[in-house]
């Protein structure tokens, strides 16, 4: 056991934002809510090499494809079911793609709709999983203080040759269903025009050359490593709770994944030695007339957990492990969002720290003497010396004045826009997890019933065959 102090199995599992909506507070309450609170509901090429085998076969591309997943909202889902949203996405029916120089899944992306600003109500387009990574880069740009959900990540190609079968490829379709359905609930990002685009151009190509979102980006993280050995200062209160929060939060849900992670392990384990001890006795009551009956039941019974625990585990790892790794990568977002805030910041902080140096060089040129000075070596005057300089520094002030005023515009707009997000995530986040928990807690329930249910009638079953057997003894 390691540092993580983990046990062994069975343990848990409308409209858009105006550029100055009225500020949110923010305070600790809203970083730890009480049980009483109300609930609200790089561009690169695809390393998607996966293992060839017999549910994926290899022939030209556009002609491999995997059914519909049974969890597809395609059917499912209509406008009428939720009067309130006006966007309904869905990604599903992963498909193979297979040419000289590349292999690669797209998924087919649904979209459903009464937004005026859509020309049709309804869009079916596919995209592969960089198409996915641009979208969120465009959004990351356009919106750098919201907190935009997580997208599966990319994996070392060893990973890939091992994990690139039908199950994974469910797993990463849910988790891209989900990136797409968070963006769409957003009030603000779902009307991104690039949003949009990513939804109903058949041909995404041209939109994806390098543009001014990219290089701003660039831009921005060359600015972000050039301040990143500052502090800001004076950051507000509810900021520094929200990194101290983040941080709390980041440590805790990477040691629940890891620990989950080792329980998942164990159980496979577990089950794999049950499949192999339930034959063991089978083979035995072949052999021993006397025992055949209490050994088939002791098979039978194996059996029947070595099923209970398969199905245990496949909730753990379909339900429980994604939700944890999805806010393990949450929390690098935040902790992403909140430097980009203080960059902004910092931006502001250091023009009034500018400000502030012109203002005392204009208080020290009132009582300077300029007689020496290279202009009045020149023959000008001292006072027209000291005009010239009086003018140019305040013109710079002047300049510094408008450029503050703007930043402080920049400030408070990623300040309200980041209070905003930081509750309807944690709302979200406080929903997920608490589904998840009490689905794992459930599926356990379930599972320990089922097992103690099936060896309580074994052992009813052989306790009767006792007494019929003392029965008769006694009989005779």
């Amino acid at each position: 056991m390691d540092g993580d102090g983990t046990g062994t199995a069975a343990t848990m599992a409308g409209g858009r934002l105006p550029p100055r909506s009225a500020p949110h507070p923010l305070s600790k309450d809203v970083l730890g809510y009480d049980d009483d609170d109300e609930e609200e509901e790089e561009e690169e090429d695809d390393l998607e090499v996966f293992s060839k085998n017999g549910t994926f076969a290899d022939t030209s591309t556009n002609s491999i494809t995997m059914p519909t997943s049974p969890s597809s909202m395609t059917n499912q889902h209509t406008l009428d079911d939720e009067p309130d949203k006006d966007l309904f996405v869905t990604v599903d029916d992963p498909e193979h793609h297979a040419t000289a120089m590349e292999t690669y899944f797209t998924y087919r992306i649904l979209t459903k709709t009464t937004r005026s600003e859509f020309d049709s109500s309804e869009y079916e387009v596919r995209r592969r999983y960089q198409d996915f990574f641009w979208l969120k880069t465009q959004l990351e740009a356009a919106h750098s203080t919201f907190i935009l959900p997580p997208l599966p990540e990319k994996f070392s190609m060893r990973e890939m040759v091992e994990r690139f079968n039908e199950g994974f490829i469910e797993m990463r379709r849910k988790a891209l269903h989900k990136f797409l359905n968070r963006i769409a609930d957003h009030p603000t990002l779902s009307f991104n025009e690039d949003f949009k685009t990513f939804l109903t151009v058949q041909d995404l190509a041209p939109h994806k050359k390098l543009g001014s979102a990219f290089l701003s980006k660039m831009e921005e993280t060359m600015r972000a490593v050039a301040n990143s050995v500052k502090s800001v200062k004076n950051r507000p209160d509810e900021f520094n709770a929200m990194n101290e929060h983040v941080d709390i939060f980041r440590q805790k849900m990477g040691t629940l994944e890891r620990i989950n992670q080792r329980i998942v392990k164990e159980f496979k384990e577990y089950s794999l030695a049950m499949k192999e001890y339930s034959p063991v006795y089978t083979l035995w009551s072949k052999s021993e007339k006397e025992l055949a009956e209490p050994l088939t039941g002791v098979a039978s019974s194996i059996d029947s957990c070595y099923k209970a625990t398969e199905g245990l585990t496949t909730g753990l790892s379909e339900d429980l492990l994604p939700t944890l790794h999805e806010y393990v990568l949450c929390a690098e977002t935040l902790k992403s969002v909140l430097k980009r805030r203080d960059l902004i910041q910092a931006d502001y902080d250091s023009r009034v720290d500018s400000l502030a140096n012109k203002k005392a060089e204009r208080e020290m040129l009132e009582h300077s003497d300029q007689s020496f000075t290279f202009g009045a070596i020149l023959g000008k005057s001292a006072e027209e010396v000291k005009q010239q300089k009086q003018q140019k520094i305040d013109q710079e002030i002047e300049e510094l004045q408008a450029d503050i005023a703007q930043f402080e515009d920049k400030v408070e707009y990623a300040n309200t826009n980041l209070k905003a997000d930081w509750k309807r995530w944690y709302l979200n986040m406080r929903s997920d997890l608490k589904s998840a928990f009490c689905n794992t807690a459930e599926n356990n329930i379930h599972y320990y019933e089922e097992c103690l249910a099936t060896w309580e009638s074994f052992l009813a079953v052989q306790q009767t065959e006792i007494k019929m057997d003392e029965n008769s003894k006694n009989s005779g």
